[in-house]
């Protein structure tokens, strides 16, 4: 009876999970304390258990290797899905807090390995608060792309300090980011946008990119595409918001 069940998750034509049985609140609270393991420092992630076509075990696989694409709350992971076959040689992971959210990439990522044999091999989730331990997960310079799209407006003023872009948070980006790495961001609330591009311009170690430089990232054109919530924006005639930032040096 639980195989049934089980069973009945996924779309008999795709054999993908269906999302209707993996749906949850739109956000969650990031200051609020959740119960997940979370590793001690960078060297502790088990590379095995994301990826065990290229990591058959915990002390086993390339160890300069190293996840280098971050989708900060990637929700049902349209963006990471898309990201993984363009970028087939690089390391990403997706960090999300709702835990069905997590489960449903879990199960698609799984799906997509079995019906297509080599591929989506690179890509995985994890449920974390991504606000409090970016630390636990990456190096220093680790990191060569972040991604926060459509993130939790938080409207209220006396919750800005929860929102994923922030002049603090930006610091904990930077350390993770390698000189040159790139951070996207996306969304279609205007007062919002104006805030990230805002913080992201005051930063002393982030630059915008030009316009010929977003014109020539095949990345930049995932943005509003690839992700459930940029696919709802564009059936309902939205706009979007977009800020492209490069990590510099920092200049003394």
């Amino acid at each position: 009876m639980l195989e049934n069940q089980a069973n009945s998750n996924f779309s008999k034509s795709t054999g993908l999970p269906r999302k209707r049985f993996y749906r949850a609140r739109a956000h969650s609270n990031p200051l609020s304390d959740s119960h997940f393991p979370v590793p001690l420092s960078p060297s502790h992630v088990d590379y095995s258990l994301h990826y065990p076509q290229l990591f058959p075990s915990s002390d086993q696989g390339d160890d300069s290797k190293k996840i280098q694409f971050a989708d900060i709350g990637c929700g049902f992971g349209g963006l990471l899905i898309s990201l993984s076959t363009l970028f087939p040689e690089t390391l990403m992971i997706g960090m999300e807090l709702r835990d069905k959210v997590t489960e449903y990439v879990k199960e698609r990522i799984l799906a997509l390995r079995v019906a297509n044999p080599g591929q989506y091999q690179n890509v995985s989730v994890v449920r974390t608060n991504s606000m409090k331990y970016i630390p636990n997960y990456f190096e220093k310079g680790q990191l060569s792309k972040m991604f926060f799209l459509f993130p939790d407006p938080h409207f209220k003023e006396k919750n800005h300090r929860r929102r994923v872009i922030g002049p603090h948070l930006l610091d904990e980006y930077a350390y993770a980011l390698q000189v040159g790495g790139i951070i996207y961001t996306i969304t279609d609330v205007e007062e919002l946008g104006e805030w990230m591009k805002a913080c992201l311009e005051g930063h002393p170690m982030f630059e915008a990119l030009a316009d010929e430089e977003l014109e020539a990232d095949p990345v930049v054109k995932l943005l509003s595409s690839a992700t459930e919530e940029g696919q709802k924006v564009a059936r309902n005639g939205g706009q979007t918001f977009q800020a492209v930032y490069r990590r510099t040096m920092l200049s003394l």
